[in-house]
């Protein structure tokens, strides 16, 4: 429920199914915590990637739990689109996004609800630049328990869980990615950290096909995808096996690749 006008509201970094983009759904109740669902579903205020997905999410929680106003009445604000499309930080030549403003609902006793399409927001999505200002604003900051790709993806790759990064997307260009890969993989081989990074579903083949090609015999290259579907798909093996299966990753299912050794 949204706080007492008089006092400030919390920011509650809501994580939403990864089933987004998918061709099948998993029920709610399988993927997600009651608690996290009860508290999404006392929520009226959003700050959000996409206000669609959002709408969508609510509609999948609303025969769960009661919502507290109906979606017409919900405030659901997005990002600006250089927020979520270039960085929160200032990176990649786009503004440093002061992000105060989206929270005057919050000082105003309003708790308030972020959320990505899949995944726990300002992890590999954007909203990081909505927790530090609601730190720069004094406001209490509340992570409830959800998914997230990255994380399921290391536990189940075999590979080395106490040493990682995520890198992102890597280049499109094709020099410029093998060049990126070659230097990801000698990180990992030196120094035992676990490359987790992630692709856009229609160059998936593409990057695949850069990775066999360019890794060495016996990296361990892993994916996963599908996370959380009865369809998921999770396999790790050294490269020299894979170049001896079908290319693994569609054009269609998002997909997380962790390399290392």
């Amino acid at each position: 429920m949204s706080a007492a006008p008089s006092s400030r509201g919390t920011l509650y970094l809501v994580p939403a199914p990864l089933d987004f983009g998918c061709d099948s759904q998993s029920p709610l109740g399988d993927v997600l915590p009651e608690a996290t669902l009860r508290r999404a579903a006392g929520l009226t205020h959003w700050i959000c990637e996409n206000a669609k997905s959002t709408r969508g999410y609510l509609n999948r929680i609303a025969p769960l739990f009661p919502l507290a106003a109906p979606l017409q009445a919900q405030s659901i604000v997005e990002l600006p689109r250089e927020a979520h499309k270039k960085g929160d930080h200032g990176d990649r030549g786009s503004a440093v996004f002061d992000a105060k403003l989206l929270l005057a609902p919050a000082l105003q006793g309003h708790d308030i609800g972020l959320v990505s399409e899949a995944g726990m927001p300002a992890i590999a999505d954007p909203g990081s630049s909505i927790v530090r200002a609601a730190h720069d604003l004094g406001l209490t900051v509340a992570p409830l328990v959800g998914p997230v790709s990255l994380l399921l993806t290391l536990a189940a790759s075999g590979l080395n869980g106490q040493n990682f990064a995520f890198v992102g997307y890597l280049p499109q260009d094709g020099a410029a990615r093998g060049q990126r890969i070659r230097e990801l993989e000698a990180l990992a081989l030196r120094q035992g950290q676990t490359q987790l990074f992630i692709e856009t579903p229609y160059r998936n083949p593409a990057l695949w096909q850069a990775l066999l090609q360019t890794l060495q015999p016996n990296s361990r290259l892993a994916l996963a995808a599908g996370l959380t579907l009865a369809t998921a798909r999770i396999e790790s093996r050294l490269v020299r096996e894979w170049k001896q299966l079908p290319v693994p990753a569609d054009n269609r299912t998002p997909v997380v690749f962790a390399l290392g050794r």
